[in-house]
């Protein structure tokens, strides 16, 4: 299927400086003058639609003399750029994501939606767009795919006679309280049925929106069921503009972990990505404000680019602080082996050599003079009932792709 995607936002290559492809099998990023980098938009991480690295075309304007070609200048096409965010209902078949990853704390996962309206630049998810024959770029945060059965496949999943629980976290490849969350209540819906069956859940989340579910989360929470962490990557509400333009401002997210304490819920704080010279310097401040407002444990991961995710953080840096982009990507390479990504278990959620060693001993410094020592919580997965009713197998017809792309997420760990 070729989708057809707003020829304005692909009038750009890459411009940086490359000597060799970011991924296996693309093509080398041309070098250009700066002047032609197309400015932010506001609101949106980025205006590139990079093209995925399963993709054998390369789309370039083409005037057929019928006036369709889009000017030449980065104004012109910025403002064709500034789309509205699409949102597609999927019905899928199968939710719970499986992972054999022995550095994250968790077994399974659920992400209610595909793509993330807030944006955040450096979100290691971009490239599971590609899956969907969309670009990790401007389409991650502008297409977002919902999974509107959600509940009741999940329903379905936890009445087999084989399930047995295992810890289970919610958003953890993109945020469950994204935008749309809102008018579709996708994730409400998921709380409800593990509320119903006493089956134990984390949920992290930039959004303040998970206020709303509070109702569900608190009466888990008192019973060792549930708990939330809250993602602060930064205090700096201008730096938290650009970062990650459509999520929760800094304070916000201060506010609900607030919220979230005085209702009962164990919070945590994840201070991650950690970026070097951007929001490294804050580790502390962000961790004191936290334990401020009620966070009793916090964990960081210093920022790893998987994918397209560095070409588009590297063109993210040319934009927004073109004079430190130099420093940044070079730490970034001496805390990971000399690549801007390291994918190794037991070394990529922690970075190798001096300057991650540094920031480990920081991390664990503040963490032990604020009483924020442990990583997670650990919760009752004793407690499940697994539901009574046979569950309505799934409909015929249902999204093929969905079992790929959910195994493909849960990948990502």
């Amino acid at each position: 299927m070729l989708v057809t995607l707003d020829p304005a936002v692909r009038l750009y290559e890459y411009t940086a400086m490359r000597s060799k492809p970011a991924f296996p099998g693309a093509r080398p990023y041309e070098s250009a003058a700066a002047s032609e980098t197309p400015r932010a938009v506001k609101g949106r991480g980025t205006v590139w639609a990079i093209e995925h690295r399963f993709s054998r075309e390369r789309h370039e304007p083409f005037d057929d003399g019928w006036g369709t070609q889009v000017a030449e200048s980065p104004r012109d096409a910025q403002a064709g750029a500034s789309r509205a965010t699409a949102v597609t209902e999927e019905q899928v078949r199968s939710l719970l994501a499986a992972n054999q990853s022995p550095d994250v704390g968790f077994e399974l996962s659920i992400n209610p939606y595909r793509g993330c309206e807030h944006g955040c630049i450096y979100c290691y998810a971009r490239p599971t767009h590609g899956w969907l024959n969309l670009s990790p770029g401007v389409d991650f945060e502008t297409r977002i795919v919902a999974k509107v059965n959600a509940a009741q496949v999940l329903r379905r999943e936890l009445a087999a006679p084989g399930y047995v629980p295992r810890p289970l976290n919610i958003g953890s490849v993109t945020d469950a309280y994204q935008p749309a969350e809102r008018r579709l209540g996708i994730t409400r819906g998921v709380i409800e049925v593990l509320a119903e069956h006493r089956h134990a859940f984390s949920v992290i989340t930039k959004s303040s929106g998970v206020e709303r579910d509070l109702d569900l989360i608190a009466p888990m929470a008192a019973d060792r069921l549930a708990a939330a962490y809250v993602s602060v990557t930064t205090l700096d509400s201008r730096l938290a503009r650009t970062l990650e333009p459509r999520a929760a401002a800094p304070a916000r997210r201060l506010l609900t972990i607030e919220r979230l304490a005085r209702a009962g819920v164990p919070v945590g704080v994840s201070v991650s990505p950690l970026i070097p010279f951007l929001n490294e310097p804050e580790l502390e401040r962000i961790l004191q404000a936290a334990r401020d407002a009620g966070a009793r444990c916090a964990f960081s991961i210093p920022i790893r680019l998987p994918w397209e995710v560095a070409p588009l953080f590297e063109q993210w840096l040319q934009q927004h602080y073109p004079q430190r982009a130099a420093r940044v990507l070079a730490r970034i390479r001496d805390m990971r082996g000399g690549r801007l990504n390291d994918p190794d278990f037991g070394t990529r959620m922690s970075g190798t050599g001096e300057w991650a060693a540094l920031l480990s001993q920081r991390l664990a410094r503040a963490c032990r003079q604020l009483g924020l020592d442990q990583e997670s919580f650990e919760l009752d997965l004793s407690q499940f009932r697994r539901p009574e009713v046979p569950a309505v197998p799934p409909p015929r017809g249902a999204a093929h792709t969905t079992g790929r792309v959910t195994s493909g997420q849960g990948e990502l760990f």
